[in-house]
């Protein structure tokens, strides 16, 4: 099944569109402004739809759902190479959303499940770790592919086009799941329990301290990271424009080949710390030590961007995007980690539907302000938005930070407890 899992990341990260999607929307007659609208409605979307098709998921089947969300998710990537009206493109991050809401939380409760039907709850961050990593590859992977499209043909609309195949093809590799990973229990729950389920696993969210720490947390560094990391395409089609190199070469050809060559490393890196996440978290303490030192090189990192932006260090900003990628790949199995180890194992999917639910709700909030800022900026200082609000974010979340026990404290409050 493992293999089955990756197979997954694998396919659903050939995106070919990712490392271009603010660079098609710019060539489409966007504005940064209007992309932050969009992104940001693609979000409320997600948040609005995320409860309840997680829901769905733990009532119908959890593979049916990953099945509609990536149908979905075919009709929203033709729809957005076939049109140049915005009203369409509205339309098709609707779709896109639907494909997201059904997917996200969804396939890490089947994970999960299929680890506690054979006794290796403990191994959750390492294996979805595992699989996250080859999400990553599969992204570098596309990356090169979607980059030589765009070098060959000069336009970016094939590469909405071709990502519709590895989601098509996705769906005849969830027909091959076992049926016995559609539900947590033995039986398909009645519609009263799944509505009571969903309402104690949603309830459970905000009122257990547990689980609102971490879902708060996301909602802060996803939303951050999701809303800005797309930024770094304008940045390296400037840097590609800017450099005495390849002048023979049409704009778009030599931005596709910087593009290919930073995103391919991107991802590359992001592979093995997604592989490694589990031996950071354990080499540190636990998945809660490694949140807090994961916040304060977060809080670094954007600081570094600043720097990068003010002096006009186009390597340190660009470096920073990379380091900032690194750092969410760790990050994220840690965190779903942390959920999962709070989460009833019947309401998985709704759990951590409302966990990503949280994110998109950072990523809605956070991008149009972003893209409205940027437009504002000088051309040399767009990125300073986005740096000074990702170190105020960090600095917030280290300053409410519960203080964890030191290793003495620990073990005088287990002895303190023991019944003998």
């Amino acid at each position: 099944m493992i293999y089955r899992f990756c197979l997954y990341g694998f396919l659903k990260n050939q995106r070919y569109f990712a490392p271009f999607w603010i660079l098609a929307f710019l060539d489409k007659g966007l504005s940064f402004a209007t992309i932050g609208i969009l992104i940001g409605f693609r979000e409320i979307s997600v948040a609005l739809l995320e409860i309840p098709t997680g829901a769905v998921a733990d009532t119908v089947g959890r593979r049916w759902a990953m099945i509609f969300s990536h149908v979905a998710y075919v009709a929203a990537f033709l729809t957005f190479g076939f049109t140049t009206s915005l009203y369409a493109l509205f339309v098709a991050m609707f779709a896109f959303s639907i494909g997201e809401a059904f997917r996200t939380g969804t396939h890490k409760a089947i994970i999960f499940a299929w680890l506690k039907s054979q006794g290796r709850e403990k191994e959750k961050t390492q294996i979805y770790g595992i699989t996250r990593s080859w999400s990553q590859m599969g992204s570098a992977i596309s990356v090169i592919i979607a980059a030589a499209l765009v070098f060959w043909l000069e336009n970016y609309t094939v590469i909405f086009w071709i990502s519709a195949v590895p989601a098509a093809l996705n769906i005849f590799n969830f027909l091959s799941y076992p049926s016995s990973l559609d539900f947590a229990g033995d039986k398909k729950p009645q519609r009263m329990e799944a509505m009571l389920s969903l309402w104690q696993a949603t309830l459970s969210c905000f009122t257990s301290k547990n689980l609102r720490r971490p879902i708060s947390e996301s909602m802060a560094y996803e939303g951050m990271y999701g809303a800005s990391k797309d930024y770094l395409q304008p940045l390296l089609q400037s840097v590609a424009l800017a450099m005495p190199l390849f002048t023979a070469w049409e704009n778009t050809q030599r931005t596709a080949i910087l593009i290919a060559v930073v995103y391919a490393v991107l991802y590359v890196l992001g592979s093995f710390a997604s592989r490694y996440s589990g031996p950071i978290a354990l080499y540190l303490g636990n998945e809660q030590k490694a949140a807090r030192y994961l916040w304060a090189a977060y809080g670094g990192t954007f600081a570094l961007l600043l720097l990068g932006t003010i002096t006009h260090w186009s390597i340190l900003a660009i470096g920073s995007f990379i380091v900032l990628a690194v750092m969410q790949n760790i990050w994220r199995p840690i965190l779903v980690s942390r959920v999962a180890d709070e989460a009833d194992e019947h309401a998985m999917a709704t759990v951590l539907s409302v966990e990503s639910q949280a994110k998109s709700l950072g990523v809605s909030l956070l991008a149009p302000l972003i893209g409205f800022a940027i437009d504002r900026m000088p051309t040399e200082y767009q990125l300073t938005p986005i740096a000074i609000l990702g170190m105020a974010i960090a600095l917030v979340a280290l300053l409410t930070s519960p203080k964890l026990p030191s290793p003495d404290q620990a073990e005088a409050g287990s002895q303190g407890s023991d019944p003998s």
